[in-house]
């Protein structure tokens, strides 16, 4: 088993953002390994915020955020189990981390089940038109207008982008990180983006 170091813990803690006890645990599973570690922290994230994300979500904190210059500025509204959870420093540092993150990538919608249905067929049509002059076969047409789609919610969506402070993880995988670090869902309910002349 190789040594766990605290180079190593560091190194990991440095590319997640995640606590040391669970960069150790991680590094310890995956035999210093630190590609699988952040693989096993991404599933460990995932695990835990499916297993409580039917709990009730009924607390939370409202954050809010304006850019040096004042020129923009971003209201982010977590909801959680608790107002205990609520009142963590992790959990504000969360909410902060966020507002930076929507004044510097400008999401439309949280989720891609936010998007109008209209917006979302308008731009199927479009990549559908892009396909038909080219002389692709049906089905790969159709993978390649399903990839377009998804690149689209990459762009609009705040859950689906790669997160500000570590672009290795979307915002989503940093909000499960944070619910297994917590142990309790965790919300993101709400945002709201104000730039001067936009």
């Amino acid at each position: 088993m190789a040594a766990i170091t605290m180079e190593l813990i560091q190194a990991l803690r440095e590319r997640t953002g995640i606590g040391m006890m669970d960069c150790k645990k991680a590094l310890q599973e995956a035999d210093g390994d630190i590609e699988k570690s952040i693989e096993l922290l991404r599933k460990k994230g995932a695990a835990v915020a499916a297993k409580r994300s039917g709990n009730a979500t009924a607390e939370g904190v409202v954050h809010a955020y304006v850019h040096p210059g004042s020129r923009i500025g971003v209201i982010v509204e977590l909801n959680c189990e608790t107002d205990f959870v609520a009142r963590t420093a992790d959990t504000v540092a969360f909410a902060s981390d966020l507002c930076m993150h929507i004044v510097a990538f400008r999401p439309l919608y949280a989720s891609k089940e936010e998007v109008p249905a209209d917006l979302v067929a308008k731009e199927k049509a479009i990549f559908a038109e892009q396909m038909a002059t080219s002389s692709k076969p049906a089905a790969i047409a159709e993978q390649i207008i399903e990839g377009k789609l998804q690149k689209f919610y990459n762009e609009i969506c705040l859950l689906n982008q790669p997160f500000v402070k570590n672009d290795k993880f979307t915002v989503d995988e940093m909000l499960k990180q944070l619910i297994a670090k917590m142990g309790e869902n965790i919300k993101i309910k709400r945002f709201a983006r104000f730039e001067i002349g936009a």
